[in-house]
């Protein structure tokens, strides 16, 4: 049943209780953030009967289902996060597990698919979203139809942002920086708010899962970090069609190349944990001497650090920010170079070089 029927909406709001008894579980109630509504009835259902599984409610509205999911589910959901489709599912690999790149996980894969280098930057380009995937649909017919209705149906009515147009401004520039440290100060000269204002935009687009941040690793070492974190767009279609990347060839020849590439990694380790269920611990270092390793994932009491090149043919010089964790209290994994290479290498006695389709 799905809320996007706006003859449905004016029926389960005139009269919910009628409408929700009406609804024979299981079902999938789609774009259940119109309705909200429903959610007591739901809750009281739920524990009449004390069993799973017995309403799976979506919705594309990530900001204001949430809220009224904790207010009025709390402790009677599960929740899962819908990314757009990683490499695995457009590829039909079917292992499920986390990307932690670990020397069993790396030995334990068995991936059936070879990827071209000119078909990765193809996929970057577009983005992952499934219209798009099919191809049913023109990636800039699409992505400008998103914005349009991103902006006025989402931001609009849930954060009171009058001037759209400005809003856009906003977004274009944050695409601009994707893959960097933020800098909401200069941000906000570009765009012509107050650094607070940038603040609170960029927090509506986190919940609007359009962007994610990753905060600074800081614990137990000596050097003093930087404590300002790095900004990612979750969709690199998107942020490629906001800062007009035409077509994959400019976009991979290009001066945000290495940033693209990096987004594209990071989003795809975060939808690898979203998708097994679990909420990645995903970090980056950066010290005021300017050592820097792209990422940090936390599994457990294990520490692995992550470099990402988008070079095919990575060097041991890719390795050499990693000894600053000698100091942390905490056991370091496998080194990884996550690259353009084509099957995995070796490039010293523990750390390896990994392909994107080994995510």
């Amino acid at each position: 049943m799905s809320f996007a029927d706006p003859t449905q909406v004016v029926s389960a709001k005139s009269d919910p209780k009628h409408f929700f008894s009406l609804i024979t579980p299981p079902v999938i109630l789609d774009e259940i953030q119109y309705i909200t509504e429903l959610f007591p009835y739901i809750k009281m259902e739920v524990d009449r009967r004390g069993a799973k599984g017995l309403y799976i409610m979506t919705g594309s509205q990530q900001y204001s289902l949430m809220q009224n999911v904790s207010e009025s589910l709390a402790g009677r959901v599960g929740i899962l996060v819908l990314h757009g489709l990683s490499l695995r599912e457009q590829y039909g690999d079917t292992f499920a597990e986390p990307f932690v790149p670990s020397k069993e996980q790396i030995m334990s894969r068995n991936v059936q698919y070879r990827m071209e280098r000119g078909d990765l930057w193809k996929i970057i380009h577009r983005g992952s979203y499934p219209e798009l995937v099919k191809g049913s649909v023109s990636r800039d017919m699409y992505y400008g139809s998103y914005v349009k209705t991103y902006i006025e149906r989402d931001v609009r009515s849930l954060a009171q942002i009058g001037d759209a147009w400005q809003f856009t401004i906003f977004l274009t520039i944050v695409a601009a920086r994707t893959g960097s440290i933020v800098n909401y100060t200069d941000i906000a000269k570009e765009v012509g708010v107050s650094s607070p204002t940038i603040k609170r935009w960029i927090s509506i687009l986190i919940a609007g899962g359009i962007v994610t941040l990753l905060h600074p690793w800081s614990r137990n070492i000596e050097k003093q970090v930087t404590k300002t974190p790095k900004l990612y767009f979750l969709d690199t279609g998107l942020a490629s069609w906001l800062t007009k990347w035409h077509t994959p060839q400019s976009l991979e020849e290009g001066n945000m190349a290495g940033a693209f590439f990096e987004t594209f990694v990071v989003s795809e380790i975060i939808k690898s944990w979203h998708n097994a269920g679990r909420e990645p611990s995903l970090y980056f270092y950066r010290d005021k001497e300017g050592k820097e390793i792209d990422l940090l994932i936390e599994d457990g009491q294990t520490l692995y650090p992550i470099e990402i090149k988008k070079s095919a043919t990575p060097s041991r010089d890719a390795l050499k920010n990693f000894g600053v964790l000698e100091n942390i209290d905490k056991e370091i994994g496998s080194k990884t170079v996550i690259c353009s290479i084509e099957k995995p290498a070796f490039l010293s006695k523990d750390a390896v070089a990994l392909p994107v389709t080994y995510i």
